[in-house]
């Protein structure tokens, strides 16, 4: 599940970084992440990808070859953007900054778009839901540490799962998010931290 940071010249959208295949790829991108937004998945063309990127199709086709391609880049892309995690000096307040970035991202008129066309695409497609699992795997890993210091403040018992506390915090936000299309609002993220804190500190994630 762990996500590569460089990215492997094998793969469809691999590319190294810098210069202008920096911004190629940069532009390319960015127009995948509109047109999933506007129109979903299943209306990603890469002829238009180019168009909108200003690039040449031939450019598209031999890096990206596919629309799954584009969408696993993307992924890879977002997880080697995503901002650190929080370290307020407490679990409890590292944890809610977390269900807030969940909140927020899956609530903004673009990354929410965004985000449920590359849900939609893992659903249906193997390769994209590699790559899904990839950025949350990222995402987690990056999170951990806010676990790891609660456990050495006493915030938590001995044997707690980093990952799985912080798994909980998220969960029920997408299950609203994807699933049964509930609002999301500031309290349903409050809840989300607080019921995370207090299952792990009853030890229910206890390995």
């Amino acid at each position: 599940m762990e996500l590569e940071t460089r990215l492997n010249a094998t793969q469809p959208g691999s590319v190294r970084p810098g210069g202008r295949t920096a911004k190629v790829r940069a532009a390319v991108l960015e127009a995948t992440g509109d047109a999933l937004a506007d129109n979903g998945f299943h209306a990603l063309n890469l002829d238009r990808i180019a168009a909108a990127a200003g690039v040449g199709k031939t450019t598209v086709y031999r890096r990206w070859r596919s629309a799954v391609g584009l969408v696993t880049d993307l992924l890879r892309d977002m997880a080697e953007q995503s901002l650190p995690a929080s370290d307020t000096g407490s679990l409890e307040g590292d944890l809610r900054a977390n269900a807030r970035l969940v909140l927020d991202t899956l609530t903004d008129p673009r990354m929410g778009p965004l985000f449920r066309a590359v849900i939609a695409a893992a659903a249906c497609d193997e390769e994209c839901a590699d790559a899904l699992r990839g950025f949350y795997a990222t995402r987690l890993s990056e999170w951990a540490p806010v676990a790891e210091r609660g456990l050495a403040r006493g915030e938590l018992p001995a044997g707690t799962d980093p990952l799985e506390v912080v798994r909980a915090v998220s969960a029920p936000l997408y299950y609203r998010f994807a699933v049964s299309r509930e609002p999301l609002t500031p309290d349903t993220a409050e809840r989300a931290a607080s019921a995370a804190l207090a299952a792990a500190a009853a030890g229910a994630y206890v390995v």
